[in-house]
């Protein structure tokens, strides 16, 4: 019998609960795929992804990852689809989930995929809106994970702008029980209702980064401009000049900590090239494990529970 239908749309879409069941399946399924051994839950299924937004890893990881799973993956720009002459959401989801199993969209206002999750068949998963980006922090926690063992109790430091990386990490925060200390320049803070929070149990904002960083757990940053928002880089770069997470920072942190970014990267800006290449880098991992999480993701939402 196939699941229930179920979204990603959202972080908080997931308990703590079913995030742990994917947290253990990724490593089953990363360790089958490091030992060259097939694996092929989603045999016969297909996967619509629906790019908006330019994209490397995002397309990659689904792309790569539905294939090692048994199933096939399409590409679908809205360039050169009806959607991009027009064609209402609400329309193209009907006509796509019935032809595809699973959709991933990676597209601009959060509006536009809950839209069509509204009238989809099949379960929709969001690769990137301005608002959030869970997938990247599915991956991210995992990484932490495997690097440190469990993220509950531990402290996060976000340093740069509240984007949708800084609100989903926020959003996990709150599911998965730990603390994120967020530094942004002024006019650039959080926004709850727009993050989807509805305490501040698990974040504090702090107007110095480096009293964000101290005995933090994980350092982690973003670029300064995210797509969407060129218009406003270089009033960014002046804004965001204090904001570059530096050796010093780093320092200030726990000894055992980690320093992400979820890429592309720009050295010099929002972080110290000596920093990103360091020895308490773990970017790489965390753009690979983009791969794992994923196919966790995928064979969730396609069958449920799996326990083998």
């Amino acid at each position: 019998m196939s699941p229930a239908l179920k979204h990603f749309l959202q972080f908080k879409d997931f308990s703590r609960d079913e995030l742990e069941h994917l947290f253990a399946r990724t490593r089953v399924i990363k360790d089958r795929f490091k030992r060259y051994q097939p694996y092929h839950p989603l045999a016969d299924r297909t996967l619509a992804m629906i790019f908006e937004k330019n994209s490397t890893r995002t397309r990659l990881s689904f792309e790569a990852g539905m294939h090692q799973l048994g199933g096939a993956a399409i590409y679908l720009n809205t360039r050169d689809t009806q959607l991009g002459r027009g064609e209402p959401v609400e329309d193209a989801a009907e006509v796509i989930s019935r032809m595809v199993d699973v959709v991933m969209i990676r597209t601009f206002e959060q509006d536009i995929i809950e839209r069509f999750a509204a009238h989809s068949r099949v379960p929709v998963i969001n690769g990137l809106t301005n608002e959030y980006h869970p997938c990247q922090i599915l991956a991210d926690i995992y990484t932490f994970i495997e690097q440190r063992g469990p993220i509950q109790g531990k402290t996060v430091a976000w340093i740069g702008d509240s984007n949708n990386m800084c609100n989903t990490w926020l959003q996990a925060a709150e599911v998965l029980d730990f603390n994120v200390h967020v530094s942004t320049p002024p006019g650039y803070e959080v926004e709850a209702a727009r993050a989807g929070l509805f305490t501040t149990t698990h974040y504090e904002e702090f107007a110095d980064p480096m009293d964000a960083c101290r005995g933090a757990d994980l350092v982690t940053t973003d670029v300064w401009t995210s797509m969407g928002f060129e218009a406003e880089s270089a009033s960014r770069i002046k804004a965001f000049a204090d904001w570059q997470v530096d050796s010093d920072m780093m320092r200030v942190a726990a000894d055992a900590a980690l320093f992400m970014h979820c890429l592309p990267a720009h050295r010099g800006e929002e972080v110290e090239a000596a920093v990103i290449d360091g020895p308490q880098s773990v970017v790489w991992d965390e753009a690979e494990n983009r791969l794992h999480t994923q196919k966790a993701l995928l064979e969730y939402l396609l069958r449920g529970r799996v326990e083998d």
